[in-house]
């Protein structure tokens, strides 16, 4: 058996390529770049590319991982915590509360990112709460950037606007109609 050939169950016998599943013979040819590993010539990198790899530069120790002095969440499918990590807000109050729930859950389930999404609203209203205690009254208005919004897309403000009216007013009415 030569280079190009195969076996009956279409595996390239000839040890340059790993054995493994191949598609049924068809033709995508019609598929920009198909194939294009193929040849060569046709792969960007393979002049730069170099066998076995160059190591010049490469080995150098690790560098100690940041003390952990607070809670740090990590994915469940990882085994530790990442070497560094944010810790300029550290989980507290309700909206921790909600992020260990949510730390519980693997990362392909949407609840995961949910409760993330959650905690995130809840951690802003337990914000401007804490502006409030400490005499601070926070704009709103000035943080969410409508001066620039009105400035530079006075249409997309005028759609919110709209829109947050629509809504606080069907709240108003249904919760007029409720109380009759």
């Amino acid at each position: 058996m030569n280079a190009n050939e195969t076996t009956a169950a279409g595996r390239d016998t000839s040890g340059q390529h790993p054995p493994g599943p191949t598609a049924p013979q068809r033709d995508f040819s019609h598929i920009q770049g198909w194939g294009a590993d193929l040849d060569h010539k046709n792969r960007p990198a393979y002049p730069m590319e170099r066998t076995p790899p160059r190591l010049e530069g490469v080995h150098w120790d690790r560098p100690e991982d940041q003390p952990i002095r607070m809670k740090v969440y990590h994915s469940t499918e990882r085994p530790g915590v990442t070497p560094v990590f944010g810790t300029s807000t550290p989980p507290s109050g309700l909206s921790g509360k909600i992020r260990d729930v949510a730390y519980k859950l693997s990362e392909n389930d949407i609840r995961h990112w949910l409760l993330l999404l959650l905690a995130d609203r809840v951690n802003m209203f337990e914000g401007i709460g804490e502006d409030l205690m400490h005499g601070h009254i926070p704009n709103v208005l000035g943080e969410m950037g409508i001066r620039a919004e009105f400035r530079h897309n006075r249409a997309g403000l005028a759609r919110k606007v709209a829109v947050t009216a629509a809504i606080v007013g069907v709240g108003y009415y249904l919760y007029r109609r409720r109380g009759r």
